[in-house]
């Protein structure tokens, strides 16, 4: 375990941006297509199943990437003072400097959400999706679904005690401002438009994210390469030894399939 900490601290690299702060990020030269795995809320570039992914495509040879959104993890900002909005210049950030040629996204919840953006931003590059318990629109719509004098006091106070079991205060607190900016960001209200082959991995024990939301999702994009694979025992994070080895089988077929595309 020192090693592995050891080996995850001194390898941290730097995307240094002129008019935003720097992201934190550990990047592996390989082949195409490349991989990036996009964390959750409030999460980091050193989850296990970042971690697995990472030892996947050493072992393939294939280039990969985490990395750490503003204001989480090793990277620069204030976590107080992020939106959606800034994440998703992120991501875009590390596609756009870090990477070259066709990528496959691995997005985990939030990072769900924000490799919908990337994909329809950057549709040249971004050539696959994986989603595991994608939380499209979620905070949006769990907060459209508060009664009205709820929702009224969270604007009057300007924060909302959002629930959560990952934290020992069980909640995270959010702006009311990151409420309403997130909501120019809400994907599921319209078609989306993405045409590239899409992995959707959702436990159906999930207390976070329901996984209805992965089947919205499949429904809204308009590829038709889209497969939904739900496990009945799984839960938000999905960090059982099947649930990780099942992830990896995935980008592994999806390196496969486009491998063999001509």
């Amino acid at each position: 375990l020192f090693l592995s900490v050891c080996r995850l601290k001194s390898s941290v690299s730097f995307l240094t941006r002129p008019d935003r702060p720097n992201l934190a990020y550990h990047k592996l030269k390989g082949r195409n297509p490349g991989i990036i795995f996009l964390p959750g809320f409030n999460s980091n570039m050193n989850g296990q199943k970042a971690i697995a992914l990472e030892d996947f495509c050493s072992s393939l040879g294939h280039a990969f990437i985490r990395f750490d959104y503003t204001g989480c993890g090793n990277s620069n900002g204030n976590f107080e003072e992020c939106t959606i909005g800034k994440w998703r210049k992120d991501v875009l950030s590390i596609l756009d400097e870090l990477t070259d040629g066709p990528q496959i996204l691995v997005g985990s919840s939030l990072g769900g959400w924000l490799m919908l953006h990337a994909a329809m931003a950057r549709p040249d590059k971004v050539a696959a999706l994986v989603g595991v318990a994608v939380a499209a629109d979620h905070l949006v719509t769990t907060f459209n679904r508060l009664p009205i004098e709820t929702q009224k006091e969270i604007e009057d106070k300007g924060e909302w005690k959002f629930p959560t079991k990952h934290n020992e205060e069980g909640y995270y607190t959010l702006p009311y401002d990151f409420i309403k900016e997130a909501e120019n960001h809400c994907v599921l209200n319209s078609p989306i438009p993405i045409t590239c082959p899409i992995r959707l991995i959702h436990g159906m024990k999930d207390e976070d994210v329901p996984w209805q939301i992965s089947m919205q999702v499949a429904s809204r994009v308009v590829s038709k390469d889209v497969d939904v694979i739900l496990r009945k025992g799984g839960r938000h994070r999905m960090s059982e030894k099947e649930d990780t080895k099942l992830l990896v089988n995935t980008v592994d077929d999806l390196i496969d399939k486009l491998s063999t595309v001509t």
